[in-house]
């Protein structure tokens, strides 16, 4: 992102990214169980933020799923929603229906259409794809909390790109639920720039 600050506590709209993540659930499910997953070196940028809401701190872990381990290890709820803290535009909707549809599938993502025109490459040669096909995975993703967790006693992979691809390795279907195109995940200046607008048009 080019600055010394983590990407999650970067303000977006006057507000640290991750705050407004967190919130987003909390406008939602006033008392849901929030566990916040961080690197040692950003404790202390966490404890500068000083939070209006109890928060469950865990350390993260050598890869994604890693972390994710650790905070299933705290997690006590009969749903486990696992969201990006850098998706701060997730629709309120997203998040009630997953959990409304992960009540009954045990495991519910959401996604979005793709837009643009595909090419499948192979070595140095390259083939048009039906975009039709496919579709761009966004969190939360939300688990019957016996589903992941069981889920999250296999060894790790590299192909595990997300929690839906734990679960499925398990065994377990995935249910996709449509998400909402504001969803981005804040990872560059030029997403920090659409961020900024998209909180701009909230106020």
């Amino acid at each position: 992102m080019g600055t010394e600050t983590p990407k999650q506590f970067l303000e977006v709209g006057g507000q640290p990214i991750i705050l407004r993540t967190i919130k987003k659930f909390l406008n939602v499910y006033s008392d849901i169980e929030v566990i916040v997953v961080l690197p040692d070196e950003h404790l202390a940028y966490w404890e500068k933020l000083k939070p209006d809401f109890k928060a469950i701190l865990v350390a993260g872990g050598e890869e994604r799923f890693h972390s994710v381990k650790n905070a299933l290890e705290k997690a006590s709820g009969d749903l486990i929603a696992i969201h990006d803290a850098v998706r701060p535009f997730v629709s309120e909707e997203v998040i009630k229906k997953a959990f409304e549809q992960a009540e009954v599938a045990g495991a519910v993502i959401p996604v979005i259409k793709v837009k643009e025109s595909l090419r499948k490459i192979t070595f140095d040669e390259s083939e048009p794809a039906p975009r039709g096909a496919f579709r761009i995975v966004q969190t939360p993703q939300v688990f019957k909390s016996n589903v992941i967790k069981m889920a999250y006693e296999q060894p790790y992979h590299l192909y595990f790109t997300d929690d839906a691809t734990v679960v499925e390795e398990a065994g377990h279907d995935i249910v996709l639920i449509d998400g909402n195109e504001e969803n981005i995940k804040v990872t560059t200046p030029f997403d920090l720039s659409v961020a900024q607008a998209l909180a701009s048009l909230e106020k």
